[in-house]
This record gives structure tokens, C-alpha cells and sequence, in this order.
């Protein structure tokens, strides 16, 4: 039986927001500045979701990964994203109906993200504001990243709801790990980054191709739970 959904946690990059051209845009300035060969926006899809130091070390050629590279480089593009992270990005299609709709069956939200805090919260702010999200939270200094389950439980505690009540959705396999790990529902999005056959192939519970099927998936959970409670 299935528990009702009690609070929803969200990623970010890939699942909320479109923030692909950007941090495309960023490296490949970055890359273009040092002489080096930059990709194709496509090529990012790959590249991100575990954080700007894994994305410096795929975006940098084989020859280019010494530690002094990857530092400089890890470096020159937050300076980078810094300026450019609003330039194209947006909500995807669908995310504000969504957003206002779970808040008006009144569960709560978060957001857990491995890119860097300071750089999550700027877009929470300056993105989702709108809505009363409890945290938007990216990934600290000293603490562990996704697919760790720590973040994700803390933040279900701050939701108020136990992890087993809790929706986790996300555009990789990173979230759909940290989701299980965590013990919560892994519902994976296929508009984002990665696709569905990653999201299955990492054992998501539930697929969506548009966000309005999360309101379905959380109707029929609750209604369910109800039914059998």
C-alpha cells in the first residue's frame, strides 16, 4: 500500500528550471578563454547534475585534468555562472500551474540541488519566490552530495513529513538514487536532462512527461491512501 504524499522535494537544474544554455554558455567561455575546445550545448546534458566540479572535469580535455587546471578552472566558472545564470534560464513549460497547484492542496516543498548553495538560492529567489518553498538548498561546503540520502532526509524533516511520505522528483539518476536511498517515492521527469531511459534504468517509481502528471500521481497516492486507510 502506498502512503500518501505528504511533501514533494524537488531538484533543480533539469527538473524546475532550464538552466542548460547557461551553464553551457559559462563553461564554454570559460574553456574558449584557456584555448581549449568548448561542446555543443547537448553535450551538457552529460555533463551536469554532480556538481560544477564534475562538470569541469568532463567539459576539460583528458590532456587538461591536473589538479592546478581543475582548481583555476573549477574557479573561473563560478566567477562566470555568477554573471550569466538568468540569461536564458526559465521555468520549464507547465512548472508555475504545477507549483500553484500542489500549494493549493497545501503540501509543502523544497528544493535539493548539487549546485553550489549560495548559487541555488539566488535562482530560488530570483526564480521561485513566488512560492513558499521551506528550502531551497544546494550543495555546502562539508556536506555530502547526491545520491548521499543525508540532505534529502533533512529536508523531509523540515517538511514536517517522513521520508516514506515523500516525493522526491528529479531529471537524473542522481535524484532517483537519492530518492530511494532516502527511502522516499523517486518520481524522474523526462523533460530534463538526462531522459527516461536513465530514470528507469535507476529504478524510478514513476516517469512523467509533463509536470500536470505529478498532480495525478499525488491525487491517486492520496486518494488511494485514504480509500485504504
Amino acid at each position: 500500500m502506498h502512503l500518501a504524499i505528504r511533501a514533494v522535494l524537488f531538484d533543480l537544474d533539469g527538473t524546475l528550471l532550464d538552466t542548460l544554455d547557461d551553464l553551457a554558455g559559462a563553461m564554454n567561455r570559460v574553456l574558449a578563454a584557456r584555448g581549449l575546445p568548448g561542446h555543443p550545448v547537448d553535450a551538457y546534458r552529460r555533463f551536469v547534475g554532480d556538481g560544477v566540479a564534475a562538470l569541469v572535469e568532463r567539459a576539460l580535455p583528458a590532456s587538461a585534468r591536473t589538479p592546478e587546471a581543475l582548481a583555476s578552472t573549477t574557479a573561473a566558472l563560478r566567477d562566470e555562472y555568477a554573471r550569466s545564470w538568468a540569461v536564458r534560464t526559465r521555468p520549464y513549460p507547465g512548472i508555475p500551474e504545477l507549483l500553484d497547484a500542489l500549494v493549493a492542496r497545501g503540501l509543502p516543498l523544497a528544493v535539493l540541488s548539487n549546485k553550489p548553495h549560495d548559487a541555488a538560492a539566488a535562482m530560488g529567489t530570483h526564480f521561485l519566490a513566488r512560492w513558499p518553498f521551506v528550502e531551497v538548498r544546494g550543495l555546502r561546503d562539508g556536506a555530502p552530495r547526491k545520491p548521499d540520502p543525508a540532505q534529502a532526509l533533512e529536508l523531509a524533516a523540515a517538511l514536517g513529513a517522513e521520508p516514506a511520505a515523500c516525493a522526491f522528483v528529479g531529471d537524473s539518476a542522481v535524484d532517483v538514487l537519492t530518492a530511494r536511498r532516502a527511502g522516499m517515492r523517486a518520481v524522474g521527469v523526462a523533460w530534463g536532462f538526462r531522459g527516461e531511459d536513465e530514470l528507469r534504468e535507476a529504478g524510478a517509481e514513476a516517469v512523467l512527461h509533463e509536470p500536470r502528471e505529478l498532480l495525478a500521481l499525488v491525487d491517486r497516492y492520496n486518494l488511494g491512501s485514504k480509500a485504504n486507510g
